[in-house]
């Protein structure tokens, strides 16, 4: 079950795009060697390394995180999206500088509260679309355009014998795209099943369920489609399993990778699979999934982080903005490449905070 007392991205899937990505890791790296401010530390080892930009993105004076920034996405003009629980709307958009653009998705919110979460940006047919799973019960996921028109809000699939009951929960995480042109939905914080719908957004089939078997999530909190191998399957970001599972399209089991803490999503650039991690680092691996680096990864302070006040509830450390340390993460929740290959980082802690990871070529 979700270990973590939230309330029950991204990335840009361009069908025409990988040549626009590609040379982000083909080109040969070029380390800079000038020393970089304390407040802006370089993190990572060998060719992959980045320079911290904590706080990066800029809000006007009327806005705000709220309680968590959740997800995170790039559209094919380099736009970056980002989910929260503050005002207005339930979702920011950016230019790469961090200028602030437009507030989008007010349908997302319960009262004066915003619950958006998971974000995961597609094109179709030359057109930018987001998919939007808010995580509250009450709220469908839906599918917008990139201006906030809402092409269609759907609700649990009653198909699925997962809500027979109607006290069963259905409360989606995350999106994810098909090769045929339909999606995976991931009930992260509800069923823990994944759902798969066609290319016109009829339910097909799930898979999954609580538990700690083989084709079983314990809070399947993100999930992304991987064919660096030539070979479409899904991997699901198995948090509270602390595992990444590999299914194919159909949900059958493939395999584990343990090498995790509490993974909470997935965002792949050519060979290089991301993995924000909720205890306190963001993970990189290669193609054949060995670990790279991990990103900001430190025992100790991860120890700091992890540490629960004497009420037992919460994290003391996500309340704490004095205390964070640069070239350090609280909780990265969402984390997604842009298409130079820079990391954009958001954490679930109070007032929510945005990291721009910029790549050192």
């Amino acid at each position: 079950m979700n270990s973590f007392p939230e309330n029950p991205s991204r990335r840009t899937f361009l069908k025409s795009g990988a040549a626009a990505t590609a040379a982000a890791f083909s080109a040969p790296y070029l380390l800079l060697a000038k020393k970089t401010p304390e407040a802006n530390p370089i993190v990572g080892e060998g060719e992959f390394q980045y320079q911290c930009h904590h706080d990066w993105a800029t809000l006007p004076d009327d806005h705000d995180w709220g309680g968590a920034s959740h997800g995170v996405a790039v559209d094919s003009d380099g736009l970056v999206y980002i989910t929260h629980h503050g005002s207005p709307g339930s979702l920011f958009v950016f230019e790469p500088s961090g200028k602030f653009v437009r507030s989008l998705a007010p349908e997302h919110r319960v009262g004066e509260r915003a619950f958006g979460h998971g974000i995961d940006i597609r094109s179709e047919d030359g057109t930018d679309y987001l998919y939007l799973a808010p995580n509250n019960p009450t709220l469908g996921f839906a599918k917008y355009k990139t201006d906030g028109e809402q092409v269609w809000s759907k609700n649990r699939p009653e198909e699925c014998p997962a809500y027979e009951s109607p006290k069963a929960r259905f409360v989606p995480t995350n999106t994810c795209f098909s090769p045929d042109g339909g999606f995976f939905l991931g009930d992260g914080y509800g069923s823990h099943f994944i759902h798969r719908y066609d290319a016109d957004a009829n339910y097909v089939s799930s898979f999954g369920g609580e538990g700690e078997g083989a084709g079983q999530f314990q809070t399947p909190h993100g999930h992304w489609l991987d064919e660096r191998d030539g070979t479409p399957k899904i991997v699901v970001a198995d948090r509270a399993n602390a595992r990444l599972q590999y299914v194919d399209l159909e949900g059958n089991h493939l395999s584990f990778i343990d090498d995790l803490l509490f993974p909470a999503d997935v965002d792949i650039q050519n060979d290089i699979m991301l993995v924000p991690d909720l205890h306190a680092r963001i993970s990189l691996f290669d193609k054949n999934n060995n670990v790279i680096t991990h990103l900001g990864d430190d025992p100790n302070w991860r120890e700091q982080v992890l540490e629960r006040p004497a009420s037992g509830k919460g994290f003391k450390m996500r309340a704490n903005p004095a205390a964070w340390q640069p070239g350090k993460f609280i909780h990265p929740h969402d984390a997604c490449f842009d298409h130079a290959g820079n990391i954009y980082v958001v954490e679930w802690v109070s007032g929510g905070r945005v990291t721009k990871l910029e790549r050192l070529l």
